[in-house]
């Protein structure tokens, strides 16, 4: 059974999670303004409450602050998306390589449930959106790389940064299938146990990704 990836506990949770998953898929525009008083309105919390969700975004890069503006939705740029993505391809590419050794064979089988899943998805059409957490494809394979380092780094300072502009920005037309196939193949390098192929796959997979949304931002 699919796990979340966070559990909210308090209300202050709530609002993060709330607010996170807003700006993430775009509901809250990226460049925007952040207002604490509109936003204790529409969560209705406190304004402290918004305001710990505000820091807690900003250390996860979703928002930054400016001198005489205050706190801003990221902008997502062509620059912004080179950098990260270029972190993204390392650590990930680190992620597949640990999953291949460490990942255990129930959780690979569960991984290529997943994975038929989607396909039936992309086979009518649907698209290849996926949501954060267990139903996630890269998440999974984050998680398998047993690297509690590397899942803190990546969890918390890069994943709904990189959601971001997947979400935003993200696969259409050939691309979704060709993803999906470059998916299918990280997996059988992992399932076959093979460190090295299971990392040039998923690097190579990620910087296809970052070409096919860069395309989009210039476009």
């Amino acid at each position: 059974m699919a796990k979340q990836l966070q559990k909210a506990v308090t209300s202050a949770d709530k609002t993060f999670y709330a607010l996170r998953k807003a700006i993430v898929e775009g509901e809250i525009v990226a460049g925007s303004k952040l207002s604490e008083t509109e936003l204790s309105t529409k969560y209705q919390v406190s304004r402290a409450v918004v305001r710990e969700a505000i820091n807690r975004l900003e250390s996860s890069s979703l928002i930054e602050r400016k001198p005489n503006v205050g706190a801003r939705v990221i902008t997502l740029s062509v620059e912004g998306l080179v950098e990260l993505y270029q972190v993204r391809e390392s650590l990930e590419g680190m992620a597949a390589r640990l999953a291949a050794t460490n990942m255990p064979d129930s959780e690979i089988k569960e991984l290529q449930e997943l994975l038929n899943t989607h396909g039936q998805g992309v086979a009518s059409g649907e698209g290849y959106y996926q949501e954060a957490g267990d139903v996630d494809f890269h998440y999974r394979i984050i998680m398998g790389s047993k690297n509690n380092h590397l899942i803190s780094l990546l969890l918390n300072s890069t994943y709904h940064l990189i959601r971001m502009y997947r979400v935003q920005l993200g696969m259409a037309g050939p691309r979704v299938t060709t993803a999906f196939d470059e998916h299918k193949h990280i997996v059988q390098a992992i399932a076959n146990r093979d460190p090295e192929l299971a990392e040039i796959l998923m690097r190579r997979h990620i910087h296809y990704s970052k070409n096919n949304i860069e395309n989009k931002l210039i476009a």
